[in-house]
């Protein structure tokens, strides 16, 4: 007599949670995120400031070095680097500032008129009270003024944040003495974090570097017309142009704003014209057409994503976070995708057109490059 045959298992069902679930559940953590990083972006906002700078400076250890430079010292000159640069861009800030002040003042009257004729002319157009007050309060003089104080105070507010960036940088410059020797240390064992990191710092860096030229050609080009047109403030305007050239796609449009009012007030209709096509011309050619031929090899972002990115970073983080939209995102793919080697389809659809293998190359490299001749395994 033989032995029945064993019965067969009961059906396995799916193991783990369903697809429904997973998303949501990710999309909560994803919510709950951003709730935190907004309620933080006092803190958060210095130390992404403070961690590209950084970047920026961080050449200086690895020329130093090379020739012959003590650890201490070449931290040393990457400080005094950030330093400069956040003393440069503070002298830049200020200066305009009172310059603004300064100018708002002394075209009270011209405001004022503006005002009234241009309220004249939208009272033909047969709107009511409150429509034309919304129209006309952008010309406003006391409109006008409360930007200017709503900026001054915010500046002030922001002593205890300029603190944070020093005093972070400080830290961060003397950490990245070990950068290198920690890298040619574990290559071998995570060599996906390695190229994520080392690719990451190279393309924050390269972006950067190519806005702050552009921005300055931008800035100078925008400065000299404005003074041959005679537009008040160009100073003031140049400074808007350099800085607003860090926020992609839509910078260019909030930096030709504020001039174009100054010429209408100043000059009319004719010279407000003159100066929004003059800034079409001359932004439209380098930051359109030339700019991200540059910046896209850095970056490799699509445009969809670097324009969605400085809605939802400025969102987040404010102003700052506008600023920064695009090494912000960087970080965020760093996080989410570069140092996972299954997420390369992921990375292509953020705008990443090289092949895989052509990042991690790269990125290898520059690290290599990086690694100071004198101590190559400190």
């Amino acid at each position: 007599m033989t032995d029945a045959p064993p019965p067969p298992p009961p059906p396995v069902g799916p193991v783990g949670l369903g697809l429904a679930t997973r998303v949501l559940i990710t999309l909560a953590a994803a919510a709950i995120t951003i709730a935190a990083m907004a309620n933080a972006k006092e803190i958060i906002g210095p130390i992404v400031l403070s961690i590209v700078l950084v970047i920026i400076a961080h050449p200086v250890r690895a020329v130093l070095e090379r020739k012959g430079w003590q650890r201490w010292a070449a931290t040393t000159a990457v400080i005094v680097v950030v330093y400069l640069i956040l003393l440069v861009l503070g002298v830049l800030l200020a200066t305009a500032l009172a310059q603004f002040a300064r100018l708002i003042a002394d075209s009270a009257d011209a405001f004022k008129e503006q005002a009234t004729m241009l309220t004249d002319w939208i009272a033909t157009l047969g709107l009511s009270q409150s429509q034309t007050e919304a129209v006309t309060g952008a010309v406003d003089p006391s409109t006008i003024f409360s930007v200017a104080l709503t900026i001054a105070e915010s500046a002030l507010s922001s002593v205890t944040a300029i603190v944070l960036v020093f005093a972070y940088t400080l830290f961060m410059a003397a950490d990245g003495a070990y950068v290198a020797p920690i890298f040619a240390r574990f290559r071998t064992t995570h060599a996906s974090v390695i190229a994520a990191l080392t690719g990451y710092a190279h393309g924050v860096r390269q972006y950067m570097v190519v806005n702050a030229i552009f921005g300055l050609i931008v800035a100078v080009l925008d400065g000299l017309i404005l003074w041959a047109l005679g537009v008040p403030g160009a100073f003031i305007w140049a400074v808007l142009a350099f800085i607003t050239n860090f926020i992609p796609n839509i910078g260019f449009v909030i930096g030709v704003i504020p001039p174009a009012v100054m010429a209408l007030v100043t000059g009319g209709w004719g010279l407000a014209l003159i100066v929004v096509a003059v800034y079409c011309v001359v932004n439209v050619t380098l930051q359109v057409l030339v700019q991200p031929r540059f910046v896209a090899v850095a970056v490799n972002l699509g445009f969809t994503i670097t324009f969605v990115s400085v809605i939802f970073w400025g969102f987040v983080l404010g102003a700052l976070g506008a600023l920064l939209a695009v090494p912000l995102t960087l970080l965020l793919r760093l996080l989410l995708l570069d140092a996972d080697p299954r997420a390369g389809w992921a990375r292509t659809l953020s705008g990443d057109r090289t092949p895989e293998e052509g990042p991690r190359e790269t990125a290898s490299e520059d690290a290599e490059s990086e690694l100071p001749e004198s101590h190559p395994a400190a």
